[in-house]
């Protein structure tokens, strides 16, 4: 191998990482032992071939050399790969210069177990692993454990002969080309498992195949789907995860009468010779197999489309509710989450409890719509029917990331055994149960993280008891309506009680949640951004959603802004009601909270203390209630909320109610106008009632509001 076309071949993949999309997550280097390593690598595409080479000799300085198929060793191709230090599977001295390698530490090795790109994923049969391609079946080679293992016999041999002096010595270092004899003794053979996972796996037209077809006239359906698939890869922003496991010390595996005795033998041994411990070497190249393999697909970052392609393909019934996909899903995510085994993608570090509300990722859309084009999925009417012989019908091989992404996705976590009995387990469930487990599980959560929250901001003298703060569900007489309701900023749910426990006495189901930063201390607030109060909401909408067949959703103050903005991203909500939205606040100083908090975000980067003005004081209208201090930056994120929800209002097609006080101290009524205004749908309300403060729900003439809050609510 020349090293200079080595390294510059190195430069000319980081050229190509750099143009591409592909976001690479590098994990467990710190797994990589100094010593000789096999990398033994998952394949999946031609990918693997060109960047871990340059992705490992990056984080190990040490070349890497690999393993690739005969075939691939012909014109540009092959001059590229001899280049970067492949060997083709079918030179002769393969095996010697692999070991003499590995014995010097002049290079690592990549050797791919499966033998070849495995397109569908499938390597799983009847609980064993057994690959599948386009020429039949096969297990996966035992090649790096048997290489392993040989490079470990011959470096213990070696030790053991230099103390004796041995001719046979010397005869091996003349063999593997060993000038030094004491750098060989002294180092270790590795075998590291590495897995790679891409998300999205998706196949469509890119540059790399349309520069193809144009350059090359027509093409094969394999190069073809090589090319749309690995171009897609490059240069759509595939999340590519690389994952390094823990190494496997080779002479571990050679701690046997019958091997110990040839590694003592002073007879020669040449290197193709016939030995007696041959057969337990097999025997422990096997062992290592079965190792390494389960090693590394136990390493597969679980991504969301894992589990929208195996909850599809576990699910008995065959009328699909997109509803009810994403809420098993949810369901899913959350449950493995709890799996201290499984390597999960940064999707789901957190809840995706998007999936149960706006979608707004498009992840749920996207895996539909590919499950729609590629026939898993077929629409009748409304409904969706699943085809449930797309999951078991043969497929041409090489156009299997084309013709049935859905089936290989789920076949790539095939391996990981408690992710499939977790899926299989919620797939086996009736939906009334799977609604009933989503609610509660976001319910708990709720109190859990409020008790969580108020026991660290707890300020005594100042928080108030926890029954302000704690978010609560009213039960209804029906499930046919029910009401997400949310209280305002530097309030807490205690706030619109007395509106919810109106809508209960109508038959409503009501769920009023906890903004976080609320209910605790303005301490907390202080930290919040408008985006988690915007998850808050989403929460309380999941959970309302998974109670009732309807839902509207409203608000006070800043919940109405929430309220609002909810109403706009998620279709399904019913009809939506706003009581005092801040749009345009009348109080002066809120005008200089943006400029206040800029400072206080400027000292403290720049000096980390400094002069900062945190908070202003507060004068309520219900203390009982409210904080008595309210941050700066809260009143930012406030008018970032409104910021947010303006643009979506024209968007809005569904019932609103907007209400306001006439003599509003706090909000301009104007700003309820241009509310009303900019609202997209013609199905629309706006009362102002002659009241002289902002609360409006609370006290002397709130019940007036409250009847016109249940008739609007009576309308669904």
């Amino acid at each position: 191998m020349n090293r200079f076309a080595y390294r510059t071949t190195g430069f000319a993949i980081k050229a190509i990482s750099n143009l591409s999309k592909a976001n690479i997550s590098l994990h467990g280097q710190e797994n990589i032992p100094a010593g000789s390593v096999i990398f033994v690598i998952n394949h999946f595409t031609r990918l693997e071939t060109m960047l871990m080479p340059y992705q490992i000799f990056t984080l190990t300085k040490v070349p890497v050399w690999s393993l690739a198929d005969y075939g691939l060793f012909t014109g540009a191709l092959g001059g590229y790969l001899d280049k970067v230090g492949a060997v083709s599977t079918k030179d002769p001295d393969r095996d010697r210069l692999i070991v003499k390698t590995l014995l010097t530490g002049e290079a690592n090795w990549i050797i791919f177990p499966e033998g070849r790109m495995v397109k569908n994923k499938k390597i799983i049969e009847k609980g064993q692993f057994m690959i599948s391609w386009a020429g039949g079946k096969h297990p996966p080679h035992t090649g790096a454990a048997t290489l392993a293992i040989r490079t470990e016999f011959y470096r213990q041999r070696l030790r053991r002969l230099a103390e004796e002096k041995s001719d046979e010595a010397k005869y091996l270092m003349d063999l593997f080309q060993i000038e030094s004899l004491e750098p060989v003794i002294n180092r270790y053979t590795y075998i590291v498992p590495v897995n790679l996972t891409y998300y999205p796996i998706r196949a469509q037209e890119n540059i790399l195949s349309n520069l193809a077809s144009k350059l090359m006239g027509e093409l094969s359906d394999r190069v073809m789907e090589e090319l749309m698939t690995e171009g897609s890869m490059l240069f759509s922003g595939v999340d590519l995860d690389i994952r390094f496991g823990d190494p496997i010390q080779i002479g571990e595996c050679l701690e046997c009468t019958i091997i110990e005795t040839d590694i003592r033998a002073s007879r020669r041994i040449n290197f193709d010779d016939p030995v007696a411990s041959k057969s337990a070497m097999r025997k422990e190249a096997l062992k290592l197999m079965q190792l390494y393999m389960t090693d590394i697909y136990n390493m597969t970052t679980v991504n969301l489309d894992h589990l929208f392609a195996s909850m599809l393909r576990f699910l008995r019934v065959k009328k699909i509710d997109t509803t009810d996909l994403c809420r098993r899903v949810f369901l899913a995510a959350t449950r493995i989450q709890q799996h201290a085994g499984l390597h999960l993608h940064s999707s789901l570090k957190e809840e995706p409890i998007h999936l149960l509300t706006d979608d707004r990722f498009g992840i749920a859309d996207d895996f539909i719509t590919i499950a729609l084009e590629k026939g898993n999925l077929k629409k009748a009417g409304d409904r969706l029917i699943k085809d449930q012989a797309t999951f078991t019908s043969a497929y041409d091989f090489h156009r299997a990331r084309i013709d049935n992404p859905i089936d290989v996705i789920a076949n790539a976590v095939e391996p990981l055994r408690q992710l499939q009995g977790t899926v299989r387990k919620i797939a086996m469930q009736p939906r009334f149960w799977i609604r009933r487990t989503v609610a509660k599980y976001l319910r708990e959560q709720a109190v859990t993280e409020f008790e969580r929250d108020y026991h660290r901001y707890y300020v005594k003298g100042e928080s108030k008891s926890m029954e302000v703060g704690m978010p609560f569900l009213i039960k209804g007489k029906s499930k046919n309506v029910g009401v997400l309701l949310s209280h305002g900023y530097m309030a807490a749910p205690l706030e619109v009680k007395g509106l919810a426990h109106y809508l209960g006495s109508m038959g409503f189901w009501v769920y009023v949640p906890r903004l976080k930063g609320h209910g605790t201390s303005p301490d907390d607030l202080a930290k919040r951004s408008y985006t988690d109060w915007v998850e808050s909401i989403d929460h309380g909408y999941a959970i309302i959603n998974s109670i009732c067949r309807n839902v509207v959703v409203g608000g006070f103050s800043t919940g109405a802004g929430l309220a609002l903005n909810l109403a706009a991203r998620v279709k399904e909500v019913a009809g939506v009601f706003a009581v005092a939205a801040p749009m345009t606040l009348k109080d002066f100083s809120s005008k200089f909270a943006p400029a206040v908090d800029m400072w206080n975000r400027i000292m403290d980067k720049a000096y980390h203390v400094g002069p900062q003005k945190i908070f202003v004081e507060n004068k309520p209208e219900n203390p009982h209630i409210n904080y008595l201090r309210n941050p700066i930056s809260g009143v930012r994120e406030l008018a970032r909320l409104m910021d947010d929800v303006e643009p979506k209002l024209s968007g809005l097609n569904k019932p609103a109610l907007i209400i306001q006080s006439r003599r509003d101290p706090v909000v301009d009524p104007k700003g309820s106008r241009k509310i009303f205004e900019l609202l997209g749908t013609q199905q629309k309300e706006h009362l102002l009632v002659n009241l002289d403060r902002h609360g409006i729900l609370l006290g002397e003439g709130s019940q007036r509001v409250h009847q016109i809050i249940g008739e609007f609510v009576k309308t669904f």
